[in-house]
């Protein structure tokens, strides 16, 4: 039997994809234990802020383990899959899988909550190293975890086989308890037996919240208050068998959820907001969309009202370029942007996201219809990247789409200023002193009131009422 070694077993660690991200979470594996991989493949999908990215791995070799199951959320820094490389690639074909894993896994043949270590792992690595030496009390134990992978019992053990009969009870009654990573480390941290803590989580997993229980209850009662301990200490793991599932759902707050709340919550308890509106006759910028429609230029191109309405936005920036700006708090400076990333909220599939348009002041009306086109196409489809997302200056928001007159609308995080578009509407308005049926809509301007006052606020959404109004203003106020 041939023995993997540290040289020859390369570690893949979840990395930063996007600026600032501290964790991610497993949505997909594209390879299993056994597949021969090579630099560049993509071996598995994430879910960062908002994002779903396509993970490559960065050598050829074999794929030795995974060491987290889909749908599990993982820090950034973590190893996720053992990679066998070298001559260690030829070892990882031959049938060693009790060296492998040593944690048990709540069903068959599902990845493990940890995987291979290397030396700079903490504890919950060193089992392993145990198991590859020939202490006849270990034997058994490693083939109880094959078995319980999925592998079957380890096939030089000959040891283990009068234990393998008691393999499946073992893992049941806790012998081997199941915790993920982070909550190993805070066990060790913290000095608790993970073997005493009794599991509130799914398949019988051990959280954070039983680690900090454990560590409250008494030295004494720790052996005799495995079914108390939580019910008093630790009511929200146990919540979740207290309420009527045919009356209630409770959704995980993670991923795009967890992320536009961490924004919004920030952002409404930092800046100071303030929403102005207005309410607009965009009758001949409706007519300006039609024509564009056939126009050669624009054949294959989005065309649509927010065009105009992104166009008269970046017009007015460009005559009140104080609005485009951020506070820095550290510094404590106003940083006025001399380029605009124009931001627009797409409603996708995973949830709300701002991907931005870069240097959206330099493009001309059809670069600026292509890059629409695109940037909303892409997050239909779920692809948009965290580069996309990040450096924003000012966004728009859509509200009218689904039929809202208007809204107070969040700032996005580092931004100054939003502007939230309302559905057009056929109006009675008074038009050259008569009464008429006229398209209007209502526009909604929010600012950060630390850096933009009622007047800048005032003259910006002014500016981009009157180029709706006056199309032509497009060209005069260029």
């Amino acid at each position: 039997m041939t023995t993997m070694t540290d040289s020859s077993v390369r570690e893949f660690k979840m990395p930063d994809v996007g600026e600032g991200l501290t964790e991610a979470e497993i949505l997909k594996w594209y390879v299993q234990p056994g597949d021969t991989v090579t630099d560049g493949q993509v071996v598995c999908e994430v879910e960062t802020a908002k994002a779903a990215v396509e993970l490559p791995i960065p050598y050829d070799g074999v794929v030795r383990e995974l060491h987290f199951p889909e749908g599990t959320t993982v820090d950034v820094g973590t190893s996720i899959i053992a990679v066998a490389v070298g001559d260690g690639a030829a070892a990882a074909a031959e049938p060693v899988q009790e060296a492998v894993a040593e944690e048990p896994k709540p069903e068959g043949r599902q990845p493990v909550l940890v995987g291979y270590g290397v030396s700079t792992s903490s504890t919950k690595r060193r089992p392993r190293k145990g198991a590859e030496a020939p202490a006849a009390a270990q034997t058994p134990a490693s083939a109880i975890q094959a078995e319980l992978n999925g592998h079957g019992p380890a096939a030089p053990a000959a040891p283990a086989a009068p234990a393998a009969p008691a393999a499946p009870a073992a893992p049941v009654t806790g012998d081997r308890p199941l915790a993920k990573p982070p909550v190993r480390k805070l066990a060790k941290d913290l000095g608790v037996d993970l073997a005493t803590v009794v599991p509130s989580g799914p398949d019988g997993i051990i959280t954070r919240e039983d680690v900090h229980a454990a560590v409250a209850a008494p030295e004494p009662a720790q052996a005799a208050a495995p079914r108390s301990e939580p019910a008093a200490p630790a009511p929200s793991p146990s919540a979740p068998t207290s309420y009527d599932t045919t009356r209630e759902t409770r959704i995980p707050v993670k991923g795009v959820r967890k992320a536009t709340a961490a924004a919004m919550v920030g952002s409404a308890f930092t800046a100071p907001h303030v929403t102005e509106f207005v309410t607009v006759d965009v009758t001949r910028t409706m007519k300006l969309v039609e024509e564009l429609k056939q126009d050669k230029e624009y054949t294959g191109l989005r065309v649509n009202p927010l065009l105009l309405i992104a166009k008269a936005l970046l017009v007015a920036i460009r005559r009140n370029p104080d609005i485009n700006a951020s506070w820095d708090e550290a510094a404590q400076e106003i940083v006025v942007k001399h380029y605009v990333n124009l931001g627009i909220a797409a409603a996708t599939p995973r949830g709300l996201i701002v991907p931005n348009i870069k240097d959206a002041h330099a493009q001309t009306l059809p670069q600026l219809a292509g890059s629409l086109g695109e940037l909303v196409s892409t997050a239909r489809e779920g692809k948009t990247s965290p580069a996309a997302m990040q450096g924003g200056t000012v966004t728009i928001t859509n509200v009218g789409v689904f039929g809202v007159d208007t809204g107070t609308p969040i700032l996005n995080p580092g931004e100054s200023a939003i502007l939230a578009v309302g559905a057009i509407k056929l109006q009675p308005w008074v038009h050259k002193g008569k009464v008429k049926p006229r398209q209007v809509t209502t526009l909604a301007l929010s600012f950060d009131h630390r850096l933009v006052d009622g007047e800048l606020g005032s003259k910006v959404l002014a500016d981009v009422a009157a180029v709706l109004e006056q199309p032509k203003r497009l060209i005069s106020w260029a």
